[in-house]
């Protein structure tokens, strides 16, 4: 007996369907803390199947105080990791690990100053006499940059404790802060704080970079891409479309996150442009520049972070990127 047209039809969507399913590459992407807003792109590709539509089977594994994502990548164990700022793949260059920067989701690092409102700290430069609690790795990071350009010093350094209350108990007190979170909780106090995001002051690093090892973007290129594309296709859906699927794997990996906290963190990224500005209104979401590393690596090193004839290129490439995916905030065609 002849089989049925749409019977024949039913069978190879199946087939093409079970094809797929055993086709997805499995691969693993450590974030740089534990799951919040700022990871929300990623989160919302896994959600809304962007990544399966990709091709891919992406497990998302959180960063934290105790976990150490760019060594997992370095040995081998995760595909890609979440670098916060432009140093780690410098870093990388400078220990002669062979890493790579493919994608930089953030075009603006969220790092910020903060100071209270109405005695005088109404600018970066008005910082300059004021004692400015910083952690550790702020002092080899952007305090480099605050003191290249603004002429802050060493001496105006006070430990920061990652805790607001010494911030509060004084009026004149700065501190660094991220600018979905510290900004947030002293707000709840009832405090409007100035802040002062250091990437609108001249600070080139880029943030959210996507990094992966020099050996799998050779060999694999296609598979570097499509991760590429569905992250940025995710964060494009997160920003500007619900971001309810999203929010709710954040919360999972993460109870301690609340959905005023998600929402605050995605009204700043859009409000400030953390995601879409500067290079990606013309060339697509993850751009990166050789101009912008250039920038950011002549300050570094001028400053003695890294030899002057280090060979910054190798931290990067832009073979990924700047090809209108996600383009002025729309989804990609």
């Amino acid at each position: 007996m002849r089989r049925p047209q749409y019977l024949t039809g039913i069978a190879l969507l199946l087939a093409c369907l079970a094809a797929n399913a055993i086709a997805a590459d499995k691969v693993t992407f450590g974030t740089d803390w534990r799951a919040q807003a700022e990871h929300g792109g990623f989160y919302q590709a896994v959600a809304a199947g962007l990544y399966a539509k990709h091709g891919l089977d992406v497990t998302l594994r959180q960063g934290g105080p105790q976990v150490n994502h760019a060594q997992l990548l370095a040995a081998g164990r995760i595909e890609f990791s979440m670098a916060p700022n432009s140093f780690i793949p410098l870093n990388f260059v400078a220990q002669n690990i062979p890493m790579v920067a493919v994608a930089a989701l953030f075009q603006k690092d969220p790092a910020v100053l903060i100071a209270h409102p109405g005695v005088g700290n109404d600018s970066l430069a008005a910082l300059k006499s004021r004692k400015i609690m910083i952690g550790p790795d702020t002092r080899i990071g952007f305090w480099r940059f605050l003191k290249s350009k603004y002429g802050f010093t060493d001496d105006q350094i006070a430990p920061y404790t990652f805790n607001i209350a010494p911030f509060l108990a004084d009026k004149l007190a700065v501190q660094q802060g991220y600018l979905s979170s510290e900004p947030f909780q002293i707000e709840r106090i009832g405090i409007k704080p100035q802040v002062f995001l250091l990437a609108d002051a001249g600070y080139t690093s880029y943030a959210a970079l996507i990094t992966t090892s020099r050996k799998l973007a050779d060999a694999n290129p296609d598979l570097i891409q499509r991760f590429v594309d569905a992250s940025i296709e995710g964060w494009v859906a997160y920003l500007n479309g619900d971001s309810a699927p999203a929010d709710a794997l954040i919360k999972r990996d993460n109870p301690e996150m609340t959905d005023e906290l998600l929402a605050y963190g995605r009204a700043k990224m859009k409000a400030y442009g953390i995601v879409d500005s500067g290079d990606s209104l013309a060339k697509g979401l993850g751009v990166m520049t050789n101009q912008r590393w250039k920038d950011f690596f002549d300050v570094m090193s001028a400053d003695g972070l890294y030899p002057k004839n280090m060979d910054y290129h190798k931290a990067y490439t832009l073979s990924f990127v700047g090809k209108g995916v996600g383009q002025s905030g729309t989804a990609p065609k």
